[in-house]
């Protein structure tokens, strides 16, 4: 497509209010499935050692389970914005019916797989049979029947998003969790169900979420007829991200290997940090989520000029934000390990890595928005090569060579910074070149 067509009329203005107004409502999204686990946590934690730890089992295959839905929605904003940009509305929530098909197709996949081997998955997590892989196997049957929800509200997130909507999405997600977070301790305790009530009320929160997502679409008044090429078309997409996630997952196991070779202190330490890491993330890919829905309107509009600026004032946006985030950490570096370790080699540790995880907000600040900038343009590819790269031939070496120096966790944490740091030149690189900008309602 050509970079110089006239802007349509379908792109909103990107003013600091807009990207707030889609950023904020996206970042309570964001946080409410980790809050809800928190409360989901807390509740069964009184049960006993058992339960907890078969929660803990059951709970790390859904969150693979979520982290498919979050490469959906991801995947399906940026069509869709691209449409909307465009002017055509019914076409955007069409790519909306379109991965919400693909994701009730997956989300019924992994709930039979979990009745037929969620036994045998679970065993094969806690090494062994008993009373863990026992618990956690009932668990998983009954929590996996919302997979289907959950992932069609993850698609649902996506179109909504696309369409520049953060109202509903807002309301179809908490008002489901904040329903089973009542629900939760009910079943768990008066209705004597145990650990399996914690599953029925995320099952049921999954569902309604899913359900309401659906019903939104339906309201639409487009066809809801399964379309096969564009369900390719986003199964490209999806799989590009899918492989960028496993490079991010294999990279990250790889650390805390690493880490848990330097003993138990260290491993402790580098849980803290990279915990911290994850959430402070988690809040600057609010913003990236507003980029992927502006910048993908603005191509779709024509008016790659536009997008360009836009993607600069996003960057900037990114790097303020985490240049706060860095100045709250260096203050609290005295005090926040102390509130999740009592130990003090834990507490010495966390002070190797404090510096590193201090330097890296800025940087990951406008790493994070950038992301958001070519994956709201379907630069997917590059993302995914560029991901690969910087952890074979970075993050990886760098951090197994931590192990063969005994360079501890400052070196690890030396190594994740040339993860990012890699990534950031690359991703400006690419921005300066401006062949991510291509316009029009499909790349």
């Amino acid at each position: 497509m050509s970079q110089t067509a006239a802007p349509a009329t379908g792109s909103p203005a990107a003013t600091p209010r807009r990207i707030a107004a889609l950023a904020l409502p996206a970042l309570v999204v964001l946080a409410a499935e980790p809050l809800y686990v928190l409360v989901d946590t807390a509740v069964v934690g009184h049960l006993g050692r058992v339960p907890l730890a078969a929660l803990a089992v059951g709970g790390t295959v859904l969150t693979l389970t979520a982290w498919l839905g979050t490469v959906v929605a991801y995947g399906t904003t940026g069509r869709s914005a691209r449409r909307f940009g465009a002017g055509d509305r019914a076409a955007a929530v069409a790519e909306g019916v379109q991965a919400s098909w693909l994701a009730l197709s997956v989300g019924v996949l992994v709930a039979l797989a979990m009745q037929v081997g969620g036994g045998w998955l679970a065993r094969t997590l806690v090494g062994g049979p008993g009373e863990v892989a026992d618990a956690a196997a009932g668990w998983l049957r009954v929590a996996a029947l919302g997979a289907p929800g959950l992932l069609v509200a993850a698609a649902g997130n996506g179109w909504l998003r696309g369409i520049q909507d953060t109202r509903r999405p807002l309301l179809f997600v908490l008002a489901p969790n904040l329903l089973s977070a009542l629900l939760c301790p009910l079943l768990v305790y008066p209705v004597g169900l145990g650990l399996v009530g914690s599953a029925v009320a995320n099952a049921i929160a999954q569902t309604l979420s899913g359900g309401l997502f659906a019903a939104a679409l339906v309201r639409e008044r487009i066809s809801l007829r399964p379309r096969p090429r564009l369900i390719r078309q986003q199964l490209v997409l999806s799989r590009d991200l899918l492989i960028r996630g496993v490079a991010f997952q294999a990279s990250f196991l790889s650390a805390t290997a690493v880490a848990a070779r330097f003993g138990a202190a260290a491993v402790g330490a580098h849980q803290i940090a990279v915990q911290l890491w994850f959430f402070t993330a988690l809040v600057l890919d609010a913003l990236a989520i507003a980029a992927q829905a502006l910048i993908g309107a603005a191509l779709g509009a024509g008016d790659a000029a536009g997008a360009r600026a836009l993607a600069r004032r996003i960057a900037l946006l990114g790097g303020a934000c985490g240049v706060a985030f860095a100045v709250l950490i260096a203050a609290g570096a005295g005090l926040v390990p102390s509130w999740f370790s009592s130990d003090p080699q834990v507490r010495e540790q966390a002070m190797l890595a404090w510096p590193w995880f201090v330097a890296l907000q800025p940087i990951g600040g406008v790493v994070f928005a950038l992301d958001g900038v070519l994956i709201g343009a379907g630069d997917v590819r590059y993302l995914r090569n560029l991901t690969i790269v910087a952890a074979l031939g970075g993050f990886l070496p760098a951090i197994w060579l931590a192990y063969g120096l005994d360079l501890g966790l400052g070196g690890i944490w030396a190594g994740l910074t040339l993860f990012v740091v890699l990534r950031l030149v690359a991703l400006l690189l690419r921005l300066r070149s401006g062949g991510w900008a291509v316009v029009g309602a499909v790349r």
